[in-house]
């Protein structure tokens, strides 16, 4: 499971939110700069005034926000997903899983590679006694005279062999 800490943007016509999850909690920064303000949650005011709104155990539905102070008001459509057992990671921890992966497989790569170059020029088993010639081609089967295609000014060789009816 990768980095949980995740930085969402959420865009108004006047400013950008930030939101920031972590675990179940999301934060979401207002893009106004003053104190005091409003905040609507699904069209429920919040207790809240200050510029930074948290929801804590979030459940992960879709929910409309809101910041207003006076008549500036920004909205935002939040629809992040949030999980309580998850692990949070540093992105130099991500970097070091992804960087040991590519080594461990670039490390297999090579051994495969040293392994059956190797064997490539090795000899068969001893228990082979046919000889190492080229390989002879065998000259297409004899066609089967009692089956030969019908040529043209024959037809009437083979029309006595209708079906018979019963």
């Amino acid at each position: 499971l990768l980095p949980l800490v995740s930085f969402l943007i959420g865009v108004s016509s006047q400013g950008e939110f930030l939101v920031e999850i972590s675990g179940t909690t999301v934060t979401i920064t207002c893009p106004l700069d003053e104190e005091d303000i409003q905040w609507e949650l699904s069209g429920k005011t919040q207790d809240t005034r200050e510029r930074k709104f948290i929801i804590k155990d979030h459940d992960s539905t879709p929910a409309n926000l809101s910041c207003s102070l006076g008549n500036k008001k920004h909205q935002l459509y939040l629809n992040a997903k949030v999980c309580a057992t998850c692990e949070e990671l540093d992105a130099l921890t991500v970097a070091g899983i992804i960087t040991a992966d590519l080594l461990i497989t670039l490390g297999v790569l090579i051994l495969v590679y040293y392994f059956s170059k190797g064997r490539k020029g090795r000899a068969s088993s001893a228990g082979d006694s046919r000889p190492r010639g080229q390989k002879m081609q065998r000259p297409p089967p004899v066609p089967n005279p009692d089956y030969e295609p019908i040529r043209k000014g024959q037809r009437e060789v083979y029309a006595g062999l209708a079906p018979r009816h019963i």
